[in-house]
């Protein structure tokens, strides 16, 4: 068997892929190993470990665009140039994207059920070394950054932050520290967005802890956003500055914390310049 996929199974699985996206943006039930198996009588032979594989390439490709993917197909990025063609193709030749995405930025969000706190901690993800190749076949008017759309969602922020607020004071009273759970604090909702993180909250020892906080609907993998304020105010006060990344908000919520610089827990890339005249 050719090693190669051929430019029908990347249609097919793309195809395949987009129907899964589209059932867990709309919160519709779903089998990944049932699509998987109905997928396999189209392909060349394929193993079940080939077709995942695809599929996270598939997951790479979307986020190289700034696109949604799905949460349970963690991004691979050494994918084949025909693949991002295709997914990209698939995309400008359907109204799925505008739809589909829009309502994923747009749709109601609700409150979290509750929330067993011992064991919603995950793993920091490691740092992908591999660089997706940047987007070329989509016209520069469809191009929208539908991850910076959501992170602008107020509700959605505001409603993770809510969560690592309870957390906090579970935290501290689960170390015996409960006159500083009393202490912790909302700063963006009481003082407004500028003071370059999100919560005040205490470490054991009692000294401050600065925590910003990032919510996504989708998962582990997903970009977030910062500004050069917060990127400073990480710098300057790192031994004591926490980004605490809520994910899969609209499901079952998770968290992964991280201390330090924000430049030092991820990649950074800047998006934009300053340019001065005179």
């Amino acid at each position: 068997m050719s090693q190669n996929w051929s430019e029908y199974e990347v249609r097919e699985i793309v195809k395949d892929y987009f129907d899964m996206l589209s059932k867990e943006i709309r919160r519709v039930p779903y089998k990944k190993s049932e699509h998987r198996k109905r997928l396999k009588r189209r392909l060349n032979g394929r193993s079940d470990g080939s077709v995942e594989y695809k599929h996270q390439n598939i997951s790479a490709v979307l986020r190289a665009l700034d696109m949604p993917f799905i949460s349970g197909y963690k991004p691979m990025s050494n994918f084949q140039r025909m693949l991002a063609k295709v997914v990209e193709e698939y995309l400008r030749g359907t109204e799925y994207w505008k739809e589909e995405f829009e309502y994923f930025t747009t749709a109601p969000i609700g409150h979290p059920q509750q929330i067993d706190f011992a064991k919603w901690l995950e793993p920091i993800p490691q740092l992908i070394q591999a660089k997706e190749p940047k987007a070329e076949y989509l016209p520069r008017s469809a191009k929208v950054d539908y991850f910076a759309k959501e992170q602008a969602n107020k509700l959605l922020g505001d409603r993770g932050e809510e969560l690592v607020l309870q957390y906090e004071k579970w935290r501290l009273i689960k170390e015996d520290k409960a006159g500083l759970a009393d202490s912790v604090e909302w700063i963006s909702k009481d003082q407004g967005d500028g003071a370059g993180f999100d919560i005040l909250s205490r470490n054991k020892n009692g000294t401050d802890r600065y925590i910003e906080v990032k919510t996504t609907k989708l998962g582990k993998y997903t970009p977030i956003y910062f500004s050069r304020n917060e990127l400073r105010y990480s710098q300057k006060h790192e031994s004591n500055y926490y980004l605490y990344r809520v994910f899969e908000f609209d499901k079952r919520p998770k968290m992964f914390e991280s201390k330090g610089s924000l430049d030092s827990i991820c990649d950074v890339e800047p998006l934009s310049y300053l340019g001065r005249f005179g």
